[in-house]
């Protein structure tokens, strides 16, 4: 942090100098006051600035345990950065990202990580490797529903896959007049593990590895079969929300 002056580069709420005060901050009681700090000023709804690119090999240091206040928040920050398409920032901090990479696939592999936090590793991972669409989209999984299209009529649609059910919704199913009953709702069809291909076949893969069965569940919605509700077309889940996010 030394060879940076933070005073010149901005973040979400203006100037930057704030940013190594709140580093060196970490490794207390008030880490997670911290993190939510700087999940704000670099990261600030998924945005991402001038800054947060400057804040890699800080973050390399939280990663590797060379500094103090946790490799999983220092990870996924990073992942987040990453997702960012600026290409020279990509070249300048390519040793950073392959550090990331490492440590991030090793703390993905912890048979004691929940499954939120698998998901939001497996992100970093996606996202170091240039993995573009599923390093954000992947969030889904953990929100357990996917705002679409649908690719027929445009109906807007909400694939669930959790605590609410296993459907395909017109409209809100939370608040809207369909919460307590089950009309405007198809039923989901999951892939078949053995016939998914491509990204579906490693990431439903990869949860299965690392033993996060609830992932790979709900992967196997992510990449099957929804039904429109409103005009009964049949789509690929996974198709459309790649659609989205390009």
């Amino acid at each position: 942090m030394t060879t940076i002056d933070w005073s010149e580069l901005t973040h979400a709420y203006g100037s930057a100098e704030d940013i190594p005060g709140l580093f060196a901050r970490l490794g207390g009681s008030e880490d997670d006051a911290v993190w939510q700090e700087l999940w704000g000023s670099l990261c600030h709804q998924g945005s991402v600035y001038e800054a947060s690119w400057a804040a890699m090999p800080v973050l390399v240091d939280i990663a590797l345990e060379r500094a103090p206040g946790g490799p999983i928040q220092a990870v996924t920050m990073a992942g987040l950065i990453t997702t960012d398409p600026d290409e020279d920032c990509h070249k300048r901090y390519a040793r950073e990202i392959g550090q990331l990479l490492d440590v991030a696939r090793r703390l993905r592999a912890d048979p004691t990580q929940d499954a939120h936090t698998f998901v939001y590793l497996q992100m970093a991972v996606l996202a170091f490797e240039g993995g573009e669409v599923w390093a954000e989209a992947l969030e889904g999984v953990n929100s357990e529903e996917y705002d679409l299209e649908c690719p027929e009529c445009e109906e807007g649609l909400y694939v669930a896959f959790g605590s609410y059910g296993i459907f395909t919704s017109a409209g809100d199913y939370v608040t809207g007049p369909g919460k307590e009953n089950t009309e405007g709702r198809t039923e989901l069809i999951p892939a078949v593990p053995d016939a998914l291909d491509g990204i579906g076949a490693r990431l439903h893969g990869e949860a299965v590895e690392c033993g996060q069965t609830e992932v790979a569940t709900a992967l196997t919605y992510v990449f099957g079969k929804a039904s429109c509700p409103s005009c009964e077309a049949v789509f690929t889940v996974s198709e459309e929300i790649e659609k989205q996010w390009i």
